[in-house]
Order: structure tokens, then sequence, then C-alpha cells
């Protein structure tokens, strides 16, 4: 059924002083986290390669070793979703609205829910980012695992033990991700730039971040982590994110994606048989990712 006069009832009256229900919107918390990219097709696809390990020593006269195994190893799919979403208002409910410019019909907040369902599906990549997800294959494994596969091998972007966030913690973390190796076993010299954290623990991302000497002690020491720059691009609080204890690093690969496939779009129309004003939106996109070594993470309880 239509938005009817009914429902715009004290819009049909003089007298309103204000009209509110209309809310800013937050900047762009999605773009904090992925790479933006723009695509033509219906699913994306990405390959990870095993180059070349490290060279054995030869002896004078003998044969050069041989390293025959590089090729492909895992393909990573992103699939793009469509969202869509609308609402149809009477041709009376239009003409008898004395206050048009304050509630239009054209403008009812339709960008602000998609904007805000874009974040919600951003967000739920971290968020469940220790659920393996196969639609998008990839190595078999969570986003974050303990056991992602090289040859020969395996690396964690996660702990063995899910810790809270404090000083001891983080650099863990960092520490960790400079270990990450590639495919043939040689470190892939990844580096922490930037934390991700819920709302709950802005306040101390902010401590770990910004104090100058370390946090929580009666020592005089320096906080190492803002010394050298272990977090170039310092913290970033996403709203979204679901678990108040859970946080995230994010690495120098770009490796977490997001795909625009078809930017968001309004269209209005008149139905021509009731003379309702149809308003629709929609958009498509993808968003996932193609190396777990882009992340790093953590779910304490």
């Amino acid at each position: 059924m239509a938005i009817s006069r009914a429902q715009l009832r004290n819009l049909l009256l003089p007298g309103l002083y204000n009209i509110t229900g209309q809310y800013p919107s937050l900047p762009k918390r999605w773009s904090e986290i992925f790479d933006e990219r723009t695509s033509r097709m219906a699913t994306e696809r990405s390959v990870e390669m095993r180059y070349t390990g490290l060279a054995d020593l030869k002896g004078e006269g003998a044969n050069t070793t041989f390293d025959n195994a590089p090729g492909e190893r895992f393909v990573f799919n992103i699939e793009h979703t469509a969202i869509g979403l609308g609402f149809a208002i009477t041709r009376e409910a239009i003409d008898d609205n004395l206050y048009k410019d304050a509630f239009n019909p054209q403008a009812l907040g339709l960008m602000r829910s998609f904007n805000q369902t874009k974040e919600i599906m951003a967000a739920n990549v971290l968020n469940r980012s220790n659920v393996y997800n196969s639609q998008i294959v990839g190595d078999g494994k969570a986003l974050i695992a303990t056991d992602h596969p090289i040859d020969n091998g395996s690396y964690a972007n996660k702990p063995t033990i899910e810790m809270e966030l404090n000083e001891a913690s983080l650099e863990v973390a960092l520490a960790s991700i400079r270990m990450f190796p590639d495919q043939a076993g040689m470190l892939s010299m990844q580096r922490g730039e930037k934390l991700v954290v819920p709302l709950q623990l802005q306040w101390a991302a902010e401590r770990l971040t910004k104090t100058q000497l370390r946090v929580g002690t009666n020592n005089n020491d320096v906080n190492a982590i803002v010394t050298t720059g272990a977090l170039p691009k310092g913290y970033v609080v996403n709203e979204f994110l679901t678990s108040p204890t859970a946080w995230f690093i994010l690495t120098d690969i770009n490796g977490l994606v997001h795909f625009q496939r078809k930017p968001f779009e309004m269209d209005i129309h008149v139905d021509p048989h009731s003379g309702n004003l149809l308003v629709l939106g929609y958009e498509r996109f993808g968003l996932g990712y193609d190396n777990p070594r882009a992340i790093w993470g953590t779910f304490p309880v």
C-alpha cells in the first residue's frame, strides 16, 4: 500500500514549526578498510601465485638447482550483490502536503538507507572473518585463521589464543604481520598500517596510538608503537562492528576489495494506473578479499 494522506496527517494542516526524523550520515567507513575498484563482470576473480623460493648453494662445476613449483595456488571470487529499496506515495498525499520543502517525496532518505546498508555489509566481512565463506573459495580457510596453507607449511593471521587490545598484544600482532610468508615460504615483507576497532575500543586505541610514553605504566619508556611509526595510518573506528572486543590490523597489502558494479541510482516515475509516485533505488557491488595477508584479527570474548 502506498504512503497515503493518513500517514501524513499533520503535514496537511498549517501550523507546524518543525519536522524531524532526518539525521546526518556518518562519513564512509567502509572506504577506510576496502580498496575501491570498478567492475564490469558478474563475478571478479583473483589468482594467488607461487613464485620461486630461496636459492640453493651451488658447488663449483655442480648443476644449478631448479625450482619448477611456481604456478597457481588459490582462486578468490568476489560476487556482486544487488540491493534495492523503494516506496510509493499517493498523488493526493503529494498534492495536499503543505511542507514539501521539509518532507519531499523524492528525498525520504533513500540514499542514506543504501549507504548504511553497504556499511553493514562491509563490516560483516570483518564480523564474519573467522567463519569460512565457501563462495569466496580462496585457500579453503576463513579470512582470519591460524592455518592458511602455503607450500610445505602454513601461516596465521590471528593468534592461537585470542587477545584483548593492549600494548603487548598490539606489539605481538605487528610482529606477526612482519613474519607473513609468501607461497614459497619466503618473507612477504608486510607491515601493519591501520588499526580497526569497534566503538567500545576507541579510547584504548587512542591511547595506544597517540601517547608518546608507554600506556598505563609508571615507567618513563617511550611508546614504541608511536615512535617507530608501526601504524602509519593510525586507527579507525567502525560503528558497524558487532563484537565489542574484536580488533583488526590492516596491512600494506590491498587485499580487502570493494567492486562498484553499478553505482546508486534512483528512478522516479508515476504509476499510470493509480497516479501514485513510485521511487525506486538500486545499487550493485561486491565486497570481499583476495589475500588474507591484508589483515590480522582477533575475537577475544
